[in-house]
C-alpha cells in the first residue's frame, strides 16, 4: 500500500540515504532519499535539464526510483517527474489542491508516502502558492520545505494562489512546531547554503523569525517588488501538463489556431492575442474565461461581464468536456497568465482559443464595462 500509518514504518531501520543534487540554472535543489536494504527511493523536485544525471545516479547505486515528488507547481523550472515516469516507470505525486491532471497521485494533508521502511508525511505549506507541500520523514529529523521556507528567507507570496498571511500560518504551524534540531532542506538557495534547521530559521530568519508578527511580516512580503520568474510563461503549462512538453514538438497543423473566428495576432512566443476592445464587442459570443484568483477576480480591477472564473492551476480540470473547437478568450491581470493557459489549451488540441491582450489593465485603459461582483471557482 501507498499509504500506511506511521507507526508501521521505520522501526529497526539504519540512516536513511539522503543526496541533495543541484541545478544552477535554476538554483533548485532536488532530494534522492532511499532504503539501501530495499533499494526503494523517491525524488523530490526533479528538474527536467537534470533527468540524465539524476536517472543514471540512481541506477549506479543500485536503487529503484518509486515516485517522484512535488513540493508544488513551480515557475522557475519545469519539473522532470513526467518524462523519468517513461523512463523508469515511476509515479509522480503532488498535492491535491494544485490538482494537475498529469499528476498519478495526489495526497491530502497528513498522507504518507512509503518507500522501503521509510516514509514521509505530507504537511500542507500553503501561501507561496496555494498548494505547496512540505515532506517530513517519520521521526521528524528532516523536512523538504519547497519554496514555503527558504534558508534565512521564505518564497515570494505575489502569485499563483500566494498569500502572505496563509504563508505564516503555514511556517509557524507546521515547519516551526517541529524540533529545534530538524534539518530545513529548501528547494531552493542563491548564495551556496544547502541547509538549515527549524531552530535557526525561528531565530534567525529574518521574514518570520525572531518574534516578528505576522503584521510585520506582511508589510516585508507586500515590499518585495520582485520581478515575475523569467521561464514563467513556458514553466507553467509544461508543470500543469508534462505532456506539453512532447506535444509542443509533435502538434499537427489541425492543434493549430484557426484564426478566422477572431482578428488574431501572434506575439513572439506565437501565442495567439485579441485585442480588449474585439472582446468587449464578441461579449455573449465567446467564451471569456478569467485565469487569475478569486480574490483577483473579486478585487479592484474586477472582472468582465459573464467572465468564467477558473484559476490557471485548476483549468485542466475544468476542461475535459469542452469542444476543441469552442471560442475561447482568455484574460488575467496583463496577459502572462492568460497566455500560459492558452498553450495548455492549444497543446491538449484546442484550436479556437487566445489571451486578450494587456489583460484587465488594458481593458480598463480602454473604459470598457467592468463587474465587482464575487463568483464562486468552478
Amino acid at each position: 500500500a501507498l499509504f500506511k500509518l506511521r507507526t508501521t514504518l521505520g522501526k529497526g531501520a539504519t540512516t536513511m540515504f539522503l543526496r541533495q543534487l543541484f541545478d544552477p540554472e535554476s538554483s533548485t535543489y532536488s532530494y534522492l532519499l532511499a532504503d539501501e536494504q530495499t533499494g526503494k527511493a523517491v525524488l523530490i523536485d526533479p528538474v527536467l535539464e537534470q533527468v540524465d544525471r539524476d536517472l543514471t545516479l540512481i541506477s549506479e547505486l543500485g536503487f529503484s526510483l518509486e515516485y517522484t515528488l512535488e513540493t508544488h507547481v513551480h515557475a522557475d523550472h519545469v519539473t522532470g517527474a513526467g518524462v523519468i515516469r517513461e523512463r523508469v516507470g515511476s509515479q509522480s505525486i503532488m498535492s491535491k489542491v494544485d490538482g494537475a491532471s498529469c499528476a498519478d497521485i495526489l495526497v491530502d494533508d497528513g498522507e504518507v508516502v512509503c518507500f522501503g521502511r521509510y516514509g514521509l508525511e505530507a504537511r500542507a505549506t500553503p501561501g507561496h502558492t496555494a498548494g505547496c507541500t512540505s515532506w517530513v520523514t517519520l521521526d521528524q529529523k528532516a523536512i523538504f520545505t519547497g519554496d514555503a521556507l527558504l534558508i534565512r528567507s521564505c518564497g515570494r507570496t505575489d502569485f499563483q494562489g500566494g498569500d502572505s498571511r496563509r504563508l505564516f500560518h503555514s511556517i509557524h504551524d507546521h515547519i516551526f512546531s517541529l524540533p529545534d534540531d530538524t534539518t530545513v532542506y529548501p528547494a531552493h538557495d542563491y548564495t551556496g547554503r544547502t541547509c538549515s534547521t527549524v531552530g535557526e530559521e525561528k531565530r534567525l530568519n529574518p521574514r518570520l523569525g525572531g518574534g516578528r508578527s505576522i503584521d510585520e511580516f506582511v508589510v516585508i512580503m507586500d515590499g518585495l517588488n520582485l520581478p515575475q520568474p523569467k521561464r514563467m510563461d513556458e514553466v507553467l503549462p509544461a508543470n500543469l501538463d508534462y505532456n506539453i512538453i512532447h506535444l509542443e514538438t509533435t502538434r499537427t497543423q489541425e492543434a493549430r489556431p484557426v484564426e478566422d473566428w477572431a482578428p488574431i495576432t501572434l506575439n513572439d512566443a506565437n501565442i495567439p492575442q485579441v485585442p480588449a476592445s474585439w472582446v468587449a464587442s464578441a461579449l455573449g459570443r465567446v467564451t471569456v474565461i478569467d485565469v487569475r484568483n478569486p480574490n483577483d477576480y473579486s478585487g479592484p480591477l474586477g472582472h468582465i461581464v459573464n467572465a468564467e472564473l477558473i484559476p490557471l492551476l485548476t483549468l485542466t480540470q475544468a476542461i475535459d468536456d469542452w469542444e476543441s473547437d469552442k471560442e475561447i478568450v482568455l484574460v488575467c491581470e496583463t496577459g502572462a497568465r492568460s497566455e500560459c493557459a492558452c498553450q495548455i489549451l492549444q497543446a491538449l488540441g484546442h484550436t479556437r482559443v487566445a489571451s486578450m491582450n494587456g489583460g484587465m489593465v488594458q481593458w480598463h485603459a480602454e473604459a470598457l464595462d467592468t463587474c465587482h461582483h464575487i463568483q464562486e471557482v468552478a
